[in-house]
């Protein structure tokens, strides 16, 4: 997500670039993990160590965003949410965190090109038909 300040784009981010990193890898995967599949698979601008993989799914683990269990000596990660639920969610603290919702609603709308605006449409009407059936 993103968010205009004095005309600059700013990414808006709940993860650190390693974290996101392997929240890519973790949201790619068919199945559980162990560390040393999530470093085999990383895609990060430079060499990461074992280690620090190891530490960085720790704190993802602490923050929530990881699930895991014991399997012989390691641990299997996965993701608590998949990566569309997890957008939602963060999408929906930024519109509530703060600020006129409505407005904000209108400054984002302002801000979508016609063809999401079309899938907006389209979400919209397939949550309405849901929610009256």
């Amino acid at each position: 997500m993103c968010y205009m300040d004095a005309r600059r784009w700013r990414q808006v981010r709940e993860f650190g670039e390693l974290e996101m990193a392997i929240m890519d890898v973790m949201w790619a995967a068919k199945s559980p993990c162990v560390v040393r599949e999530v470093r085999e698979r990383l895609r990060y601008d430079r060499p990461v160590a074992y280690t620090t993989v190891m530490t960085v799914m720790d704190i993802l683990y602490r923050k929530g965003v990881l699930q895991r269990v014991k399997h012989g000596r390691a641990w299997r990660y996965w993701p608590v949410e998949q990566r569309e639920e997890h957008d939602a969610r963060v999408m929906t603290e930024v519109l509530r965190s703060g600020g006129d919702e409505e407005l904000t609603m209108r400054r984002f709308l302002e801000r979508v090109s016609d063809d999401e605006m079309e899938r907006l449409r389209s979400a919209m009407l397939d949550a309405a038909r849901r929610t009256s059936a």
